[in-house]
């Protein structure tokens, strides 16, 4: 399955552009069809088609569904938990984009045992 290459560029650019190590960091691997980003080997996000998949902290579940495009991820006919896909016209803006990449780094530096940053 093919994966939206120009959400590939756009996720690279905004973490190119955050003021920390965060890409440095990233591993991209191709998985669940598309294209995952690894954060010190623990998923952040990814693209499925043209949608982007986001782990998000448990405690900001509930705010992430509210968001425009939004729903569970049920990729094996079952929601993974903590796991987000985000509809094209949920990623329009730079903002919108930035969030998810936000939310995927706060789960995975949950993950590998750092504060949030």
């Amino acid at each position: 399955m093919a994966y939206d290459t120009s959400l590939e560029m756009r996720i690279n650019t905004l973490l190119t552009r955050r003021g920390d190590d965060a890409y440095k960091h990233m591993e991209l691997k191709k998985m669940f069809g598309g294209l995952a980003y690894l954060y010190k080997g623990k998923m952040s996000i990814g693209i499925i088609a043209d949608e982007l998949m986001a782990r998000v902290p448990a405690s900001a579940m509930e705010e992430a569904l509210e968001r425009y495009g939004a729903r569970p991820m049920d990729f094996t006919g079952r929601t993974m938990k903590e796991f987000v896909q985000v509809a094209p016209e949920g990623l329009r803006t730079e903002a919108d984009l930035t969030t998810w990449i936000e939310w995927g780094l706060a789960h995975a530096r949950a993950k590998c045992g750092e504060e949030h940053q």
